[in-house]
């Protein structure tokens, strides 16, 4: 009986697998304006990235700072087009990583795990918990000075803590495309594997 429940619950489960492909496309959907956004606000701003790139006092001080924006810029807009399309997913995840990567390291990494400053959720540190007073500040000047239902009307005062948390997601959801590839059905990938590609 319970080996019986056990083998069908089994089958039940693996026949979602026809719907497998949905995983890795909507990984893809997700990502494309991310980096599309990124990178196209790259290329409006080329020469002040150029600069915050290079910049040792106020900037990222890294190394070829124009080729790194060049670099950067070709990375997010080329696979953004490459994720919508499914093409080369496994191959442009890996620049894309190493984007995030940079990003995690060089920009955020000084400022610990949350990009949103909440002093009770897991990994606060003393920026985060410090922003607890301010944000006080900032709504009592705002509710005293200002309007402060029109100024909250689209949200609740947020203050940025800017840690790696959303570049270390991105990483972890481009690693899982790294290894699974663009889907079945929905990516150029697929269609080229079953046209031109023999698998023995």
């Amino acid at each position: 009986m319970v080996k019986a429940l056990l083998n069908k619950g089994y089958c039940l489960l693996n026949s979602t697998r026809k719907l497998d492909f949905l995983a890795p496309l909507l990984l893809r959907l997700y990502l494309v304006p991310i980096f599309w956004m990124a990178g196209t606000t790259k290329i409006d701003g080329f020469d002040n990235i150029v600069q915050w790139f290079g910049n040792d006092n106020w900037g990222l001080g890294l190394p070829f700072p124009y080729i790194l924006a060049i670099l950067a810029v070709g990375a997010e807009v080329i696979g953004a087009i490459a994720l919508l399309l499914g093409l080369g997913v496994r191959l442009m995840a890996v620049p894309l990583m190493f984007t995030m990567f940079i990003a995690m390291t060089s920009v955020h990494g000084q400022y610990g795990w949350q990009a949103i400053a909440d002093a009770n959720a897991p990994f606060a540190n003393e920026r985060v918990e410090a922003s607890v007073e301010k944000k006080e500040v900032i709504i009592s000047i705002l509710q005293e000075h200002g309007n402060y239902e029109w100024l909250t009307s689209s949200g609740n005062i947020t203050i940025l803590n800017n840690g790696i948390e959303f570049a270390a997601t991105y990483f972890i959801m481009l690693l899982a495309l790294f290894f699974i590839g663009g889907g079945r059905y929905v990516s150029l990938d697929y269609w080229f594997k079953r046209s031109f590609i023999s698998v023995t």
